[in-house]
Parts: structure tokens; sequence; C-alpha cells
């Protein structure tokens, strides 16, 4: 198994439970079909920036890197186009990557994810309600 793939799973597990020690961890990811040694399995957390807590191991937070979406949208966005589940998000040339970047930090629950060529961003959601949530968000910045 890969390490990436290692450790998408160690994140997921500790997303969704509360895990108290590494045995548990190892357990739990040997239950799912992850093989690993207890030395590993230290690394992948050292890596991952793991910390043990009262609620268990949890992630620490990176500090936001880059502009905000505000910031982006604000100097760059000039349309936002609906399809169902989709926005497509028009920006001035070269800005997408940004805006999309800044979507992606954001981390906001209805989107899925992004997709950024030179001026346009598509913007992923799981259904139209949670697109319509998204496209009210960003339409603030259009004003």
């Amino acid at each position: 198994m890969s390490k990436s793939l290692r450790h998408g799973q160690i994140l997921k597990v500790i997303r969704s439970r509360r895990i108290a020690t590494q045995d548990e961890l190892a357990r739990i990811l040997a239950e799912a079909g992850v093989q690993t040694t207890q030395v590993t399995l230290s690394r992948d957390i050292r890596e991952l920036g793991l910390v043990k807590t009262g609620e268990g191991y949890r992630q620490m937070r990176p500090e936001p890197s880059g502009p905000t979406v505000e910031t982006v949208a604000r100097g760059s966005m000039w349309e936002i186009r609906s399809a169902q589940n989709l926005l497509i998000l028009k920006t001035s040339p070269a800005h997408a990557g940004s805006l999309a970047a800044a979507l992606d930090q954001a981390e906001w629950p209805e989107i899925v994810g992004t997709i950024a060529g030179d001026d346009t961003v598509l913007v992923i959601t799981a259904d139209a309600g949670a697109a319509g949530q998204v496209r009210a968000r960003l339409e603030v910045f259009l004003q």
C-alpha cells in the first residue's frame, strides 16, 4: 500500500472516531485492510502532524496560506453560472487558479472540489441545493 493511501486512511479514521492510542489506530486500520508496523505508524503520525489530545488524535490545521476567497473573488471574479450541482466562475485571465486554490483552502463544506483553467473555475458540489448555497455566498463578492 502506498504511503499517500495509508495517510488518507489514517486521516479518515481519526476524523470519523475518537482514537486514543496507536494500538487502537493500528487495529482499526488492519480491519480496513491497511497493514502497518508500529514504527511506520509513528512516522505517519508525525508526518501528518497529528497530536494526541483529550479527544484522541487530531490533525493540527496549518496556517492558511494565500489570499482569501473574498480577496480573490472581489478582485477577479465577474460572473457565476449554474448547472445543477455545478458552478462556473468566470475570472479575469490568469486568476482562475488563485480563486480555485482559495476555495480549496477555505474548505467550504458544500464544495466537493474545484478545477481551474486560465479564466474559468468549475466548482463541483454534491447537489443543486449545495450549489445554490455556494452561489449565494459568492454573489456577495460580485457587488
